[in-house]
């Protein structure tokens, strides 16, 4: 049984939120009393998931928002405090995936693209997330790394680096705003059952057998498991937890 949790009263503010991590991470969001601003570049899934959540009765904002650009990121988190009054948690969630590549092969603009979304789009919703937030003196963020956080894989050589830059972000904020009542950290999923993940594996870019060999658990992670993991860290039960990099992934990197 998972454990639920009361944010009656409280606010959230997640990226990506049209499918995926980001959609299930909403959901368990209002399902818990929280009143949710979705955000995502792609405006027909997003307002497909806010319908849903505002037909069950929850407190939803819809705001389409690339989070490259700063000010888009900026206007939707100020217009989440001026809808809701307030802001208490985030999850940083939006990323893009790219096609596999040489090192010596990559394009500077496709490592560009990915740092745009990957890296500075968390690095700009943090920072307007916690002037909010310091305002308040509470507030608990979770950007999403990933297990490309933790460990390399070949090809993949721009996409990691966003992903440990992530992890970078997150542990020098936490140690910035702990002392003053924000907690910073941050999820790093394996390879979770996610549209993005099945776009990869009808590209032929990943092996849905090898990927679920890959996990010692042997299966694929599921979106709702990552947003058990976010709750839980912006949950009164880990208020003692500040600057983790938390793998959810099956036990890929504890082998």
């Amino acid at each position: 049984m998972n454990p639920s949790y009361d944010f009656g009263g409280q606010v959230a503010f997640v990226t990506g939120a049209g499918s995926g991590m980001g959609l299930a991470t909403a959901r368990a969001f209002a399902r818990s009393g929280a009143a949710v601003a979705l955000t995502d570049v792609d405006g027909t899934a997003l307002n497909t998931a806010a319908e849903q959540l505002a037909g069950d009765g929850h407190q939803v904002l819809a705001l389409t928002c690339d989070v490259s650009d700063e000010d888009q990121v900026a206007a939707a988190v100020d217009r989440t405090v001026e809808t809701f009054g307030r802001l208490d948690m985030a999850y940083n969630n939006a990323g893009i995936q790219i096609p596999p590549v040489d090192a010596a092969e990559e394009s500077a603009e496709q490592f560009d693209r990915v740092h745009a979304v990957n890296l500075r789009g968390v690095w700009a919703c943090m920072k307007h997330e916690l002037r909010h937030m310091r305002a308040r003196g509470s507030g608990a963020i979770v950007n999403c790394s990933s297990l490309g956080g933790l460990v390399g894989l070949p090809g993949r050589a721009s996409y990691h680096a966003t992903k440990h830059g992530v992890i970078g972000l997150t542990g020098s904020a936490a140690l910035e705003y702990a002392p003053r009542g924000i907690r910073v950290n941050a999820v790093c999923p394996g390879t979770i059952d996610t549209p993005m993940v099945s776009d990869m594996i009808a590209k032929g870019e990943l092996d849905r057998a090898e990927a679920e060999a890959n996990q010692p658990i042997n299966r694929l992670g599921t979106a709702e498991e990552i947003a058990e993991a976010v709750l839980w860290l912006c949950s009164p039960g880990a208020a003692f937890v500040v600057g983790v990099a938390l793998p959810v992934d099956g036990g890929y990197v504890a082998q």
